[in-house]
Formats: C-alpha cells, sequence, structure tokens
C-alpha cells in the first residue's frame, strides 16, 4: 500500500510530518533531546521542534536501516554542506533506500540568480541572494556553533547540471528535475512545502531521483 513504508526528511526544521522520520542537526534540537536540559527548556523557554523530531547529521551514520525508506526528502539542506561532504551525505540518503526508492531535494538554483544577475547587474543583490556563509559575522555562542557545523549561511551552489552529475556520482538513476507534487507518492505531499519550491518568484532548483 502506498504510503505504508518508511520515509526519512534529512534537514526536517520545524516541520516534522506523520509518517515520516525526521531528523535535524539543529544545536538547538540536540540540547532540547538531552535528558535533564530538554526538560528545563520546556518547563521555562519551551521546546522549538516537534517532539517527533530527531536529533541527526546525515553526514554521519543515521539510525535508519540499510535499504528500508521507501522516499527520502531534503528541502534546502545541501547547499549548508560543504562541497566535500555532498557526496557523502548523498551515500547516507542512497544508502537508506530501497531499490527504486525515490530522493527528492531542493536546493536554491544558482543558474537563475546568475540570469537575475545578468539582467540587472547588482552585484550586491546578487551575493545576498547566495546567501554564502561568511558573509555576516556570527555572534553568540550559538551562531558560532552554527557555524561550525556549517548551518549557518549557504556553503556550495548548484544548477541543474551540477546537481545531476552529483547525483550521478552518487549511484542514483532516473534524476530529473521536478516541481511541486509531482512525484506520485501522495506520502511528499506530507513534507512538501510549495513556498520552498519558489524565490523572488522563480523557482529554485527541485530535483528527483531513484536508487536502481
Amino acid at each position: 500500500m502506498v504510503g505504508a513504508g518508511l520515509y526519512v526528511q534529512v534537514g526536517c526544521g520545524l516541520c516534522a510530518p506523520e509518517g515520516w522520520r525526521n531528523f535535524d542537526a539543529s544545536p538547538r534540537l540536540r540540547v532540547e533531546r538531552m535528558v535533564g536540559i530538554g526538560s528545563v527548556l520546556a518547563l521555562t523557554t519551551g521546546r522549538l521542534f516537534p517532539d517527533n523530531a530527531e536529533f541527526g547529521d546525515v553526514r554521519a551514520a543515521l539510525p535508519v536501516g540499510t535499504g528500508t525508506a521507501d522516499g527520502v526528502y531534503a528541502s534546502h539542506v545541501l547547499e549548508h554542506l560543504s562541497r566535500a561532504d555532498v557526496p557523502v551525505a548523498l551515500a547516507e540518503m542512497y544508502r537508506m533506500l530501497r531499490a527504486g526508492g525515490i530522493l527528492r531535494l531542493i536546493v536554491p538554483d544558482l543558474a537563475a540568480r546568475a540570469e537575475r544577475y545578468r539582467r540587472e547587474g547588482d552585484a550586491d543583490a546578487f551575493m545576498r541572494s547566495l546567501n554564502m556563509a561568511g558573509a555576516a559575522r556570527a555572534r553568540g555562542l550559538g551562531g558560532r556553533t552554527r557555524a561550525a557545523l556549517g548551518l549557518s549561511g549557504h556553503r556550495w551552489m548548484y544548477d541543474e547540471v551540477s546537481m545531476g552529475a552529483v547525483l550521478g556520482e552518487a549511484g542514483f538513476c532516473g534524476i530529473r528535475r521536478c516541481a511541486f507534487g509531482d512525484s506520485g507518492d501522495p506520502m511528499f505531499a506530507r513534507v512538501e512545502d510549495r513556498g520552498r519550491f519558489f524565490h523572488d518568484g522563480g523557482p529554485e532548483l527541485a530535483m528527483q531521483a531513484m536508487k536502481p
């Protein structure tokens, strides 16, 4: 039955729908899940993350069996990793998927931003649109921690050709640019947000691929 299998979201943020295992590498989530400290937060400032969000970093092994997931979803995650860490993250996503399982991901579209810069010639607007790590100084312990983990600002950018190549190198097949709601699997409707597929009125880079 469609939707009865295992589905894994990487970098869930505050979106943790039922029927999905939702992981995020936020330092705040890690603290919230610590015994004792999490209880204090609940009684004082309150917890930020939903109860079914789990701490986990896709650059390490997530607690998901090999070849068990029907679908993996990662919205605006890979651009926050170093270029060297992206193959590691994709290998982990590939590992979790069963044969025929679907990966859907979204990253900022470098080509669209470059085209806007070509049209408008505004270098400052172009650089702001890239949101690159180091554009702003990390402040406070939380800011420095997020920067050290690669969770603050973008570390690398992709266009359709480069992301397709990276997915192919990771072993995926059936690689295509995708759009909101076109997965063919209703489980993705629980996790996808139309707004994440667009930026400043234009489409972001959404890709779908399959494990052979």
